[in-house]
């Protein structure tokens, strides 16, 4: 089956992976500076935050600004495409909350 031809492949070749959802949760707030979301997301290396970026850049999910500065200043927002992801990741936040518990259990 083609990732076209069925929506929820379309939407995990998009959006799945480990570090986009949250990338994409942290930018629901505003505009973040590429460091910012490297302290947000302390667990990702450099290299795959810049490729998730890219990549959700890419897919017209969030836009990159680049300012002439010294040193460069790089800004990440949502773009309108972006913001339309926001029912499922409050509702996968949600669903996170209500089910904390039983994973943090499991975990230990």
């Amino acid at each position: 089956m083609d990732h076209f031809e069925c929506p929820v492949k379309l939407t995990t070749n998009i959006i799945g992976g480990k570090w986009k959802p949250l990338i994409i949760f942290h930018l629901e707030t505003g505009t973040r500076r590429f460091s910012e979301l490297q302290r947000l997301i302390p667990s990702t290396s450099k290299k795959m935050l810049t490729k998730h970026l890219r990549e959700l850049e890419r897919d017209q999910i969030i836009d990159r600004a680049v300012y002439a500065e010294v040193p460069p200043r790089v800004e990440y927002s949502l773009t309108r495409h972006g913001q339309s992801l926001r029912p499922i990741l409050k509702l996968m936040s949600a669903w996170g909350r209500r089910h904390r518990t039983r994973y943090a259990t499991a975990a230990k």
